[in-house]
């Protein structure tokens, strides 16, 4: 069926997609969660020997968030004939009326805790439980050239536009001091940010092409050739698939170490914490006192966890993992799941959408999954046995 046969077959469908698209442009989390003073409370906190809870700042939103949500709820989902699309856009309208609700409270820490957990959740005591699993196993020895952070801001631009040369999309590269990951891209501009100030290693750089670059652009440029502009603004729930297939990547791409395993444990801890009460300075001295992590990385996995009031999404990266491993070696075909921000939940209306003609095969596809690279044992040893 061609797609103009598709459209004239499905007005309202496309006539809601078109509308939520239109409203939705300002609803990237991630531009507002990041505090915009990271340096200088750190610098302060390390002054104060960890005791004084570090005081962030924000971007300030740039938008009407109530009239957002009024003209969000204002949808006439019903026109919608197909009953699988209009339950899935009804998901989207409360999915994203729950990210507004994130933005619009982000510093106000009771109150943007409780909508980050209703757009999030929180670790449960099975994540938890896989969390130390992982962190009991004893480091392994690394090659001091693969984990040495040496190279600078500007030298892992030339890398990764090196790994961009087997893709047949732009790669548009900026530098931020105001995030609080080493890099990540921006969906609504298709730009790879780097942290200006810091320094990666080898490994670190192979982890960020193939987690960055090979799903999170990847998914970014597929969603573009979608009819659907869903597939760009994302899916309800999407994160968790989304990061689980960016570090699956990883894994298959064979950079995944016990190491990185472990940071991913650890931020699954720092998400719990705040189910716990903690401050800034308790779950600092968790990871870096009773779980002896370096200050840097304790601070940095710290942010990650209480920027905006307390944000709980990290724990995704390791369930994450855990559901895209299984289905990969449950012989799901994961291309699906590269159109766009889609979610492991939602993936059959993407079947249903190809048959009504509103979906198309990836354009472009990630080179990792087409075989795997990892010869670490004791990484499928312990992916194999997470409950």
């Amino acid at each position: 069926m061609s797609l103009q046969t598709a459209v004239q077959a499905h007005p309202h469908l496309i006539e809601i997609d078109q509308s939520l698209n239109k409203l939705v442009q300002k609803i990237e989390l991630l531009n507002y969660i990041n505090p915009i003073n990271i340096e200088q409370e750190k610098r302060n906190f390390f002054a104060s020997k960890y005791n004084v809870n570090p005081s962030f700042h924000y971007r300030k939103i740039d938008f009407d968030a109530h009239k957002l949500q009024q003209n969000l709820f204002s949808q006439n989902i019903d026109i919608i004939k197909d009953d699988k699309s209009r339950a899935f856009y009804r998901d989207v309208i409360y999915d994203y009326s729950g990210l507004i609700q994130c933005i619009e409270t982000i510093g106000n820490h009771d109150k943007f805790y409780y909508n980050c957990l209703k757009s999030f959740g929180t670790p449960n005591d099975k994540d938890v439980e896989n969390a130390k699993f992982i962190l009991h196993f004893k480091d392994e020895s690394t090659l001091d050239n693969e984990m040495s952070p040496i190279y600078t801001a500007e030298e892992a631009a030339g890398y990764f536009m090196d790994f961009m040369k087997q893709y047949n999309f732009p790669l548009k590269i900026k530098y931020s001091t105001k995030i609080s990951a080493a890099a990540m891209v921006q969906n609504n501009t298709q730009t790879l940010i780097l942290k200006k100030n810091h320094r990666f290693s080898i490994n670190q750089l192979k982890v960020l092409a193939n987690h960055e670059i090979g799903v999170h652009l990847v998914t970014t440029y597929n969603a573009i050739e979608q009819p659907l502009k869903i597939f760009s603004n994302g899916f309800p729930k999407n994160v968790e698939t989304q990061e689980g297939l960016a570090v699956f990547s990883e894994y298959m791409s064979g950079c995944l170490t016990l190491y990185r395993l472990k940071e991913l444990a650890y931020r699954v801890l720092a998400a719990d914490s705040l189910r716990k009460g903690f401050v800034f300075a308790d779950t600092f001295d968790l990871l870096h006192n009773q779980y002896k992590l370096n200050r840097e990385e304790a601070y940095n996995i710290s942010l990650r966890a209480h920027r905006g009031g307390g944000f709980t999404k990290d724990y995704m990266y390791l369930t994450g993992l855990k559901k895209v491993y299984e289905a990969f070696y449950n012989n799901q075909n994961l291309s699906p799941l590269l159109s766009g921000k889609v979610s492991l939940k939602n993936a059959e209306i993407i079947t249903t959408w190809k048959e009504q003609g509103l979906a198309t095969e990836i354009k472009h596809n990630n080179f990792a999954f087409n075989q795997n690279e990892n010869t670490n044992v004791k990484l499928d040893f312990i992916l194999r046995n997470l409950k």
